[in-house]
């Protein structure tokens, strides 16, 4: 068998016809020498022509007859071994028990051989007959003797040493062998060896470029780093040297590591794969090392890729808190720094790394000549939700009528990750159903289930709390409906959901990156549609507006400190996303009592007018609360029959970004649903 085959994963070490080769092990050899020695230390003294034969039969059928000559009588195994006179072979019953015995001596003893239970007592017994009889039998020779039991003396010496030896052994190899992908393993011996998983090219991987979708731009970015490898001297005749590493940042599940998995299933060279949690250890220094042996068994398969999942785990800014510093942690990052920049650009090593965290990496690890480039991995925009939906739609069984495209509105915000969660939901509420198909209900109930949580019809909810939360509803979506710049509606309904949320309404802006004054204050009058609703018919607010507060608290804060819309306070952003401000603020105490005050009269002035718009429709929003404790859920359809189609026309996008959809949800003042604001980041 060549090496490769011996070390193709699918082989096993197996031959053809699925038995394992045979291998030695000395295990086996100790085994034999111990059988040995047990059996030549039982057998010791008998030849192979004895017979095992009763004391009865001895007494009645030899020694009366006087066919005895010599008897031994080994005291320390109560046995006795009997040697026969010559003649007592012709006697045809003795003869018969020797049947087969081809190497008899007739002459030389012991012939036969049986147990007895007391020494003493048996030499009485035989002397009594030998007495008794002795005219008859001849007074056969009868010696006594100890046999010399080496083995027991050898086993109660040698065993307590075996024990602790094959202890050891064991502690050893669990040790060497523990757990722990790669060389690495997880033994003491190996504790500093590098944990990273290999992907040899030709290795399989189930992940390719066609499983990633929405990333465009990103995988031509994994791609172009392929071919840097494939064909330096493409890049390197015109004098430009090949990047050090790729940096690929973005929210959670946006497809990072999937798109590093297609990368190593496609990109044809060695790849080594890693957790950056998988390099600092309970040892001081195993880090380092491990970065070490790392780059070391890297440069042995040049040209390679190495992708560190997770790197902010080891790649954290240094010295920010000396509270809370990780010297280990720190030494390994700064083990890290030297490997990249150690080498030339001409070693064919490219590092790949992922995070969620950019802002709390090392400057000295994001500078050129390490990281020199960063792939921004962002939530995808509708066309790219449309292609994640097509993907993971492949193994579901689904409605002709099914419509992706609006699927893809219905879900703004969605990354990847959450895009494959609602797509399973839809098919196991089918499946709940005995459905042959999963349609469009479907998925709208999985998306439901996703925002808001698990639908709770059998709630108990009071009539009085039931028409509260109808009209709190209602208020969000006639201020969604007449206001401009709000977000339309799309559905409305008070179906308790989750642990908190006992209401929510979905709606339908476009997606954009840019919002004006105009706009934030209709989205800050929307959300506060709900508490201005309770007051107005109720006379009296519920702590249902939970949600709503927060969500307008951040907006009126990030439109004064962040974005400069405000005239008091002029065009100065008061805030700073290097610094934590938690302890310390970029701003004197009168400029934060001054942002205070300007953040309560925003949401004031933005709540009067809320009002007001609310008690000019009063008409409407009864009708839509009275709908809703009826019907529980209207759609945008049953809306415009009940108060008539929208003022403002939604206006699209002039390019093919389509329409999206935002959520909000209305809890208690106990727990909060996140929700997709409007603000960019």
């Amino acid at each position: 068998m060549s090496l490769n085959q011996g070390n193709n994963p699918e082989n096993n070490g197996e031959k053809g016809d699925g038995r394992k080769p045979f291998r030695f092990n000395i295990y086996w050899l100790y085994a034999l020498i111990a059988a040995v020695l047990i059996g030549f230390n039982l057998f010791k003294g008998i030849t192979p022509a004895s017979v095992e034969t009763s004391q009865t039969v001895f007494e009645d059928s030899m020694l009366m007859r006087g066919y005895v000559k010599e008897l031994k009588v080994i005291r320390n195994k109560g046995e006795v071994r009997v040697t026969l006179k010559p003649e007592a072979f012709n006697d045809p019953a003795i003869a018969k028990k020797f049947s087969g015995k081809s190497k008899l001596d007739k002459t030389k003893g012991p012939h036969l051989y049986f147990s007895i239970a007391d020494v003493k007592s048996f030499s009485e017994r035989i002397n009594k007959l030998v007495d008794d009889h002795a005219a008859v039998t001849g007074k056969p020779i009868i010696d006594y003797d100890e046999e010399e039991n080496w083995l027991s003396p050898l086993i109660s010496l040698l065993l307590p040493i075996l024990v602790l030896i094959g202890l050891w052994v064991l502690l050893m190899r669990k040790m060497n062998s523990g757990g722990g992908a790669g060389p690495g393993g997880g033994g003491i011996f190996n504790i500093g060896k590098s944990r990273a998983q290999l992907f040899e090219k030709g290795t399989k991987v189930n992940v390719t470029f066609q499983d990633v979708a929405g990333l465009d731009e990103a995988k031509v970015e994994v791609m172009e780093i392929v071919d840097f490898l494939k064909n330096p001297k493409k890049y390197t005749a015109l004098g430009g040297k090949i990047p050090k590493g790729a940096l690929l940042v973005g929210p959670p599940g946006t497809g990072k590591t999937l798109l590093a998995k297609a990368m190593a299933g496609e990109a044809q060279v060695p790849f080594f794969s890693i957790s950056g949690s998988d390099f600092v250890e309970l040892f001081v220094g195993v880090g380092a090392s491990r970065v070490r042996d790392l780059f070391k068994q890297a440069r042995e398969k040049a040209p390679c890729i190495i992708f560190i999942d997770e790197i902010d785990a080891i790649g954290r800014a240094r010295g920010r808190n000396a509270i809370v510093s990780n010297d280990e942690r720190e030494n390994t990052l700064n083990q890290l720094l030297v490997e990249m920049d150690g080498f030339g650009g001409d070693t064919g090593i490219i590092i790949l790394a992922a995070t969620n965290r950019p802002d709390v990496l090392d400057s000295a690890l994001l500078r050129p000549g390490r990281f020199d480039r960063q792939i921004s991995i962002d939530r995808p925009d509708v066309k790219g939700r449309q292609q994640i939906f097509n993907v993971h739609l492949k193994a579901i069984k689904i409605s002709e009528t099914l419509d992706i495209h609006k699927l893809a509105e219905q879900t703004p915000g969605f990354a990847g990750a959450d895009i494959a969660n609602v797509c399973n939901e839809a098919a196991l509420i089918a499946a709940r159903k005995g459905k042959a198909a999963v349609d469009m209900s479907d998925f709208q109930d999985a998306i439901d289930r996703v925002i808001g949580g698990l639908e709770k019809k059998h709630k108990l909810i009071s009539p009085e709390e039931k028409e509260i939360i109808a009209y709190h509803e209602a208020g969000h979506a006639i201020c969604g409906w007449f206001l401009e710049h709000a977000y339309p509606l799309l559905k409305v309904t008070i179906v308790p959901r989750g642990t908190a949320a006992l209401g929510y309404a979905q709606y339908t802006p476009k997606e954009q990156y840019l919002y004006n004054i105009e706009q934030l204050n209709d989205q800050i009058c929307m959300t506060l549609g709900g508490r201005a609703s309770e007051d107005i018919f109720f006379g009296k607010i519920s702590t249902g507006a939970s949600n709503d507060l927060q969500q307008i608290t951040k907006i009126a804060y990030s439109m004064i400190t962040v974005y400069g819309m405000n005239d008091k306070l002029g065009n100065i952003s008061y805030y700073d996303p290097n610094q934590d401000q938690t302890f310390t603020k970029p701003y004197s105490e009168r400029t934060a009592e001054m942002i205070d005050d300007e953040v309560r009269k925003l949401i004031e002035e933005a709540y009067e007018r809320t009002k007001a718009l609310l008690t000019e429709k009063k008409g409407e929003v009864e009708k839509l609360a009275k709908a809703l404790l009826e019907k529980e859920v209207l759609f945008q359809s049953d809306v415009e029959l009940l108060i008539g189609k929208r003022p403002f026309e939604h206006k699209k996008l002039l390019d093919e970004n389509g329409d999206t959809v935002h959520h909000s949800t209305d809890n208690d003042a106990q727990s909060s649903e996140p929700t997709i604001t409007p603000l960019p980041a």
